[in-house]
């Protein structure tokens, strides 16, 4: 079992993100150096060195599913207008909004999900964990692990990325940055789905049939 203080410890020595970090570190069986090593070579350090960089330009893309049923509309950043015309660069913007559209993410990133909500979110999966007959001496690594879930699903960066589930969208994010040699940056995105927070009339079926035979 990977430690938070090995992800940190790992984090601060190459500047890679949390996910990144984990993921190296359970692959490496918790040895830093090799972890630092697997980094590199996937170009990781290399794309975290230029996380910090300012990323303005870049393209605002949308996907409407073929029946009208979804749209999405997602800024994506990256540094020069040069790099935003890369059809690498544009490729990956068009996925990253049919990720949305498919997987339904409410957040970019986990730092973005309100304090309220994971306050709200841990308390109901605390419950869960009592109601399950969970020892008391477990419950806090059990949140640990499900609250790590509760942002898999939320949160954009952490999906698995649709094209490649073996990966994040994080990793592949990260992955394009190191290859097209900018910092790029999911800035925001929008969601809508027809009829979505329209109270809808049910119909009971079997009272519209009688009212028809009686009629």
């Amino acid at each position: 079992m990977i430690s938070a203080e090995q992800v940190k410890e790992l984090r601060e020595m190459t500047g890679a993100g949390m996910m990144e970090c984990k993921k190296v570190l359970e692959e490496a069986n918790g040895d830093k150096e090799k972890a630092a090593d697997l980094l590199r070579e996937r170009g990781v350090v290399k794309a975290a060195k230029k996380a910090g960089r300012i990323a303005a330009e870049g393209l605002v893309e949308s996907y409407i599913h073929g029946d009208g049923r979804i749209g999405v509309l997602v800024e994506v950043n990256i540094e020069t207008d040069f790099a935003a015309k890369n059809p690498e660069f544009r490729e990956f913007v068009k996925d990253v909004a049919m990720q949305i559209a498919a997987s339904k993410p409410e957040y970019v990133r986990r730092e973005d999900v309100p304090a309220s909500v994971v306050e709200k979110e841990m308390e109901v999966i605390k419950a869960q964990a009592l109601n399950e007959g969970k020892p008391e001496a477990a419950i806090a690594k059990i949140c640990e692990g499900r609250i790590g879930k509760f942002y898999g699903e939320s949160c954009l960066l952490e999906q698995e990325f649709i094209k490649d589930p073996d990966k994040t969208v994080q990793q592949v994010l990260t992955e394009k940055i190191a290859s097209i040699g900018e910092n790029i940056s999911i800035r925001r995105f929008v969601r809508f789905e027809r009829g979505e927070g329209i109270e809808k009339k049910e119909e009971n079926f079997a009272e519209e049939v009688m009212k028809q035979i009686n009629g």
